[in-house]
Parts: C-alpha cells; sequence; structure tokens
C-alpha cells in the first residue's frame, strides 16, 4: 500500500534498507550464533543520523523533519527488523530508554543527556523489570532511598535490553513501599556509577544480536538530580514511555514478519515439486494471501497509531496496545507460515525464517504480554462505552 510518506520518511526507509543489506543481512546468522551485540553496527546507524530521529531539534535531533519522529522511528525499526529483529531492538530500545527523560525529565537532564542520546555517542537502557515484577510493575523491589544529596539503590533488575552496553539507565525503583505503585520513582543511572554493576548475560531463543542482562544495585549512590519528575511518579512516567514505545515493538514485528513472507514467498516461486512451482498450488497461495493480508493490515494499525502520537493526541494507550497485539501475533503467524512455506529448508539455520521465527516470539511477551494488552484495550472499550461510545 502507498502511505504518501513524506519524502524525509521515505529517505529513512532507503537508508536502512541499505545499511540492511550492506551490514547486516551478511553477519546476522553469525550475531545470531555467537549471542553478540552488534556495536559496529550500531555505530553506523549513529554516523547515519538515525539515532536522533525521534529527539527534537532543541536536543540535537531531527524529530521536527519528520512531523514528530514517532513514525519515522517505527519506519526505521520496520525496515532494519526485515533483515534481524536482534539488531533492530538493539536500536529501537535506545528511544525506549531515552523517552523516560524526553516525556518526563527536566529541562537539565534533557540538555545533559538527549544530545549524546540523539549523536549515538551514548546508548540508553530503560529497566523496570525485575524477578518479581513484570506485568505487575508495582511488585518492584529495587529500592531508592534518599541520603542528602542523593538517593541509594539496592536491589536487581532482570532481561534488560541494552543491558551492559547503554551508558545511560532510566531505573524504575521504590521511594515509598507502602504506597505500591504509586510509591514508585523514576531515576537516571549511569554506566559506572559505584554500586552499579552487571550480572549474567542471557542465552536467549532469539532476538540474540542484542544483549539482555541483570542490572545490579548495591548502595548505588545516584544523585538527587537524577530523579525523573517527582518522587511517586515513576509509575506514570514508565506508563508514558511505554504507551509511546508500543507501536515500535509493533514496527519490529511487522519487520519480521515482512522479512519472513519476502523469504516464503521467493522460495515458492522457486522450489518445484510434481513439476510445478509450489507458489502454483492453491494450498500455498491461500498461506501466501493471508501472510500478506495479515502484514499489511498491521503495517497500517502501526503507522495510524505512530501518526496519532505524532499530531500529539493525549490518549492512544489503546491504540498502541491494539497495535503491538495485533502486530506480534500477525509475526507468529507468519513466520510459522513461512517455515511451513520452506518445509525442511525452513527449518534449517542455513536459512534466515528459522531465526524470524523465534525472534518473532519476543514481540508477544516483553513492553507487557500480550495478555495485558488484550486487558488494556478491554479496560478502554469499556469505559468509552459507558461514558456513551466517545473518545
Amino acid at each position: 500500500m502507498n502511505y504518501y510518506f513524506s519524502e524525509e520518511l521515505n529517505d529513512i526507509r532507503e537508508l536502512c534498507s541499505e545499511i540492511a543489506e550492506k551490514y547486516i543481512i551478511p553477519v546476522r546468522a553469525q550475531l545470531d550464533v555467537e549471542n553478540r551485540f552488534p556495536a559496529e553496527i550500531i555505530r553506523v546507524m549513529a554516523e547515519s543520523d538515525l539515532c536522533g530521529i525521534y529527539i527534537p531539534e532543541a536536543y540535537g535531533g531531527s524529530a521536527e523533519v519528520f512531523g514528530g519522529g514517532s513514525l519515522a522511528l517505527c519506519v526505521a525499526t520496520e525496515e532494519l527488523s526485515k533483515a534481524c529483529g536482534g539488531i533492530a531492538v538493539s536500536y529501537a530500545a535506545n528511544a525506549l530508554g531515552a523517552m523516560p527523560i524526553l516525556l518526563s525529565g527536566s529541562e537539565e537532564q534533557k540538555q545533559k543527556y538527549l544530545p549524546q542520546l540523539a549523536s549515538g555517542e551514548k546508548l540508553a537502557a530503560f529497566a523496570l523489570t525485575e524477578p518479581e515484577a513484570g506485568s505487575d510493575a508495582g511488585g518492584v523491589k529495587t529500592r531508592a532511598g534518599r541520603e542528602g544529596d542523593f538517593y541509594v539503590l539496592n536491589g536487581t533488575k532482570q532481561w534488560i535490553t541494552n543491558g551492559g552496553e547503554a551508558q545511560i539507565y532510566t531505573v524504575i525503583a521504590q521511594t515509598d513501599p507502602s504506597r505500591g505503585a504509586r510509591g514508585l520513582s523514576a531515576f537516571i543511572v549511569e554506566d559506572g556509577t559505584p554500586g552499579f554493576s552487571y550480572g549474567k548475560k542471557e542465552d536467549k531463543m532469539g532476538i540474540r544480536a542484542s544483549s539482555t542482562r541483570e542490572l545490579i544495585f548495591e548502595d548505588c549512590r545516584v544523585p538527587a538530580e537524577n530523579l525523573v519528575s517527582r518522587e511517586g511518579y515513576g509509575f506514570i512516567v514508565a506508563m508514558k514511555t511505554l504507551d509511546r514505545s508500543r507501536p515500535g515493538v509493533a514496527a519490529q514485528a511487522v519487520g519480521i514478519a515482512q522479512g519472513a513472507f519476502e523469504a516464503a514467498a521467493k522460495y515458492a516461486s522457486e522450489r518445484v515439486q510434481f513439476g510445478r512451482r509450489i507458489d502454483s498450488f492453491q494450498g500455498i497461495q491461500f498461506m501466501l494471501a493471508d501472510m500478506a493480508t495479515q502484514i499489511e493490515a498491521a503495517r497500517a494499525l502501526v503507522y495510524a497509531t505512530a501518526r496519532m502520537i505524532d499530531a500529539g493526541e493525549r490518549k492512544f494507550e489503546k491504540e498502541s496496545a491494539m497495535a503491538k497485539v495485533f502486530a506480534s501475533d500477525t509475526a507468529m503467524r507468519v513466520t510459522t507460515d513461512a517455515v511451513q512455506i520452506m518445509g525442511g529448508y525452513g527449518y534449517m539455520r542455513e536459512y534466515p525464517v528459522e531465526k524470524m521465527m523465534r525472534d518473532a516470539k519476543i514481540t508477544q511477551i516483553y513492553e507487557g504480554t500480550n495478555q495485558i494488552q488484550r486487558s488494556v484495550i478491554a479496560s478502554a472499550v469499556i469505559k468509552e462505552t459507558a461514558s456513551g461510545g466517545g473518545r
């Protein structure tokens, strides 16, 4: 479909396509096997000015050029994900880590940190999940106690994308455990801060080119000026961040699905059985038709949600959840069907769809499981119905 992108958005897509072709595709299988972070490719993206497309010009970015930056970030993430979901999420997670500062940080925090992230000089990560706190953000146990001009953090964060590779972390911690989710606060913690260290690097099923690690805080003293917003607003900061980042996960899912679809369609056009190309069989044709339709529908939902955000809509929680659910479910279906179309070849690591199927699964899990997203959607629908159906 033609989405009538601006020249700038088309340029972003073409640039990411070139980076994928030249730098990602030749090494994606190797990085997957080695579970290795794509530092060199991230550097190429930074040098190509891709790291600041969602950050305003006042802080070294170029969001205004793209009408706000949310759609641009989705377009870039989708195109990179067609080649490798793991490398794409390493790029997109930088935006996730920066978003709390961009949305809720003080002017001083924005001036200090955002230009470094926009240039790609430094990477960011977002630290919410813990061993006992995933979908239930109120279960966060990491504690932050005020001591003079510092907050002292103690606790462990788990499964943090870009963990160990990022230099700037936005961390959600409890400042008043008696208040549950209302006692959470958000902090900026820099790599190298005494008391801040990294645990094991996870050995994952998919997105293996990305780094996923534990963050460990042991009497980690963080300057009070690194508190984002104010005490007790950490849950709000986190939710505002995730509402804006979920279309990015959805774009990753669309890209993975598109990559798998293209590989399967190409294979079907070349594979001969019973004296005929297999794309001449109706069974295969119907699978390809469903795959193409599902991808296009998911893409339309993702782009529409990103445009809502760029237009300054105040409420888009439901739409972000819808985009994430539909696109990630589509990615799982499409990659599974791609493997099926390619048969034994699809199951082999020599072909990319096996990896794409593994990469697709996480999009149904992180940044809020799809079961949680359906609860969010249902809650919004019920509220809208009770209020007469308006937004």
